[in-house]
């Protein structure tokens, strides 16, 4: 993974972790105390999903109820009235071109890495999330994306190249070569009408980087939450209540 790759993977979440020392893992004893807490490595069951393709069958009927024009994100997307201690501010949209995998069935994973889960969505926000202490920590960063009757598949696709691709997979981009040597799915509390969480570690300049992400479809809107540990193999850890007060809002 190029130091390009991972600024392009969380955007304004890594630009302060490098540039900060930010993390979402606690530091030390205390960071490994906490590991698998609210975030912890599902054992695998055996599956029985489709064969990883290109467009594989949801797991669920198609959502109903209209898909989000970007006003409507915008409106629905948190602020930090609704997540008390933490801030909420602007994030770039990611570049139209990001990751390329060399295996087809880890498309769907790197689609994510780069902001723009499939099915293509119809609209997109993004927002960078941090707690509201001095350290600015935890930083996460969230997009919401409307895909109509669609949506349920971005969770299922996810699911089957999580399986697919969990001995890891090699990516390409226009700044070169990226590593991610594992990935694993994860248990996090749940959340909306589906939600699914999983980790992938990077491999930044030979230091292995954990890059968790949690993705949660309501109705027909799909939000992402991802964030990184650039301090220590601890999983980094996603407060459930960013979630909950999405889907909440979600809801409205």
């Amino acid at each position: 993974m190029t130091r390009r790759g991972i600024a392009r993977i969380t955007t304004a979440t890594v630009v302060a972790a490098l540039t900060l020392g930010l993390t979402t893992a606690c530091e030390g004893d205390e960071g490994k105390k906490d590991e698998g807490k609210s975030v912890v490595e599902k054992k695998p069951t055996p599956s029985t999903s489709a064969p990883a393709g290109p467009g594989p069958e949801p797991y669920a009927p198609a959502p109903t109820g209209k898909p989000l024009a970007k006003p409507e994100l915008e409106k629905a997307v948190l602020v930090a009235a609704d997540v008390p201690g933490f801030n909420v501010g602007p994030m770039d949209a990611p570049p139209p071109q990001g990751e390329t995998p060399e295996k087809p069935e880890c498309a769907p994973l790197t689609s994510v890495l780069n902001g723009q889960p499939e099915p293509a969505a119809q609209a997109s926000v993004y927002r960078q999330i941090t707690g509201a202490n001095k350290d600015l920590k935890p930083a996460v960063s969230v997009f919401l994306t409307s895909h109509g009757p669609s949506a349920t598949t971005v969770l299922h696709r996810l699911r089957v190249a999580a399986t697919a691709c969990k001995g890891g997979f090699t990516t390409r981009s226009s700044s070169g070569p990226s590593t991610y040597k594992g990935v694993k799915e994860l248990t996090m509390p749940r959340a909306g009408d589906d939600s699914f969480a999983y980790q992938l570690t990077g491999d930044f300049e030979g230091t292995p980087v954990p890059l968790v992400f949690q993705v949660v479809r309501q109705g027909p809107t799909v939000a992402t939450f991802y964030t990184a540990n650039f301090e220590g193999p601890a999983t980094p850890q996603i407060p459930p209540a960013l979630a909950a007060a999405q889907v909440a809002k979600l809801k409205e």
